[in-house]
């Protein structure tokens, strides 16, 4: 790589040097239209590049445009998210989607305001989609953007804080070019993740080395500053996996917010509440309680400890009469056809259960319904609603009980 030219301005050596070592074949690049570039940039919100391509290209195939976005069913949508892991981001896309339907005729719009005003997209976000799709002239911070403007000026500081996020911001717009604002932006989000990086920075060949304050100083490793330290919380919640004798499991639809929000789950029972209740309001016999190796899952602000317990259903007409679209039960047989679970869920329903020990005959399930009842079922699915009343049920079904619910940086 030449030296930099004494003097240069920031972006011409970051664009040489993208020109050469960047990235240029990443699937939302072709075609880099507003809608694919928006659904990436949500995407790689707290994930990294590779974990994301292959949830891109499914999620393309199957929502290619605004309009087949904003139609889908919410449960769809959510599937084809599990396993990215913050919901909230697939909720917002779908209510965006809805939005751009409704004030923008199906059409993305090109207007840094109107961008703005969707559901999950920020600031950054809506300067990375206008910049990349149509080459307008508007700055990003990500973490890894951050990170390297940091550094570069020496701006000291948690960059989570509002005066230095401030002083970042500045110092974008400061260095934006006026032509290939969609290579620059690129560049920037690819000299962090590949050359600037937040521990072994290769400061060797970075093209921006000459003049950087951090490098001067010997400071790369304290600019910049990294977050306060913090205690980080621990939470339990048992998970109830009610096996009928088909070996088929009970799931609850999540509530609309909160951690896995939307998504389908085994009844949760928090460490407050009463597990003998749980089980009898989940149509469960408590006393064949049968503990599972517990789970730990890693949350943003907290981690959770998930006590699975294996029960078996001992009272149906607890549970009949619920609304298929918030109680369905699923086939252990047939996970292509499971609804959109949490990853850790689905994990422990793919290798935490026993095969059921049954010789009982297995009967066509009925039609499955875990959508609402206006959206359309996806095809091929065997869930299946919970059991219509027998002639002895009780003629009061009992009340449903909703689940607890609790709870950018990108580009690896």
């Amino acid at each position: 790589m030449s030296e930099a030219i004494e003097g240069e301005a920031f972006a011409p050596r970051l664009l040489r040097w993208f020109d050469r070592h960047g990235r240029h074949d990443l699937p939302w690049q072709h075609p880099r239209e507003a809608y694919r570039v928006w659904i990436s940039e949500v995407m790689l919100q707290q994930t990294q590049v590779a974990t994301v391509i292959p949830y891109f290209e499914r999620f393309m195939a199957r929502f290619a445009d605004v309009r087949s976005l904003a139609q889908a069913p919410i449960d769809e949508v959510l599937r084809h998210w599990a396993g990215l892991g913050y919901y909230a981001r697939a909720r917002n896309l779908h209510r965006a989607a809805q939005a751009i339907v409704e004030r923008h005729g199906g059409t993305f719009p090109a207007d840094l305001d109107a961008v703005q005003a969707l559901p999950g997209v920020g600031r950054s976000t809506a300067g990375a989609i206008l910049a990349q799709a149509h080459g307008q002239r508007h700055a990003i911070l990500d973490g890894n953007v951050r990170r390297v403007l940091a550094r570069h000026a020496g701006i000291e500081g948690w960059p989570g804080l509002p005066r230095v996020q401030s002083r970042l911001w500045d110092v974008a717009r400061s260095h934006l070019p006026h032509a290939r604002l969609a290579d620059y932006t690129q560049a920037l989000m690819d000299l962090g993740n590949a050359v600037c990086r937040a521990r072994a920075p290769l400061c060797e060949v970075c093209p921006v080395r000459s003049d950087c304050v951090a490098r001067r100083q010997a400071r790369v490793n304290q600019i910049p500053s990294a977050r306060p330290a913090r205690e980080r919380p621990q939470r339990r919640s048992r998970v109830l996996l009610v096996v009928d004798p088909r070996g088929e499991v009970l799931l609850q639809r999540r509530a609309p917010s909160g951690i896995w929000g939307g998504l389908w789950c085994p009844p949760l029972v928090a460490e407050d509440e009463d597990l003998d209740a749980a089980c009898r309001n989940a149509g469960a016999d408590s006393r064949s309680a049968r503990p599972l190796a517990p789970l730990r899952h890693a949350f943003t602000h907290f981690d959770l400890v998930l006590e699975p317990l294996r029960v078996h259903q001992g009272r149906p007409e607890a549970i009949t009469d619920r609304d298929p679209a918030s109680h369905a039960w699923i086939k252990l047989s047939s996970p292509d056809s499971w609804p959109g679970l949490p990853a850790p869920i689905r994990k422990l329903l793919l290798e935490g259960i026993d095969p059921p020990q049954t010789d009982l005959p297995l009967p066509p399930c009925p039609a499955p319904s875990i959508a609402s009842s206006s959206a359309a079922k996806p095809k091929g699915s065997t869930a299946r609603p919970t059991r219509a009343r027998s002639d002895n049920a009780s003629s009061k079904a009992s009340p449903r009980k909703p689940g607890k619910a609790g709870s950018s940086t990108r580009r690896g």
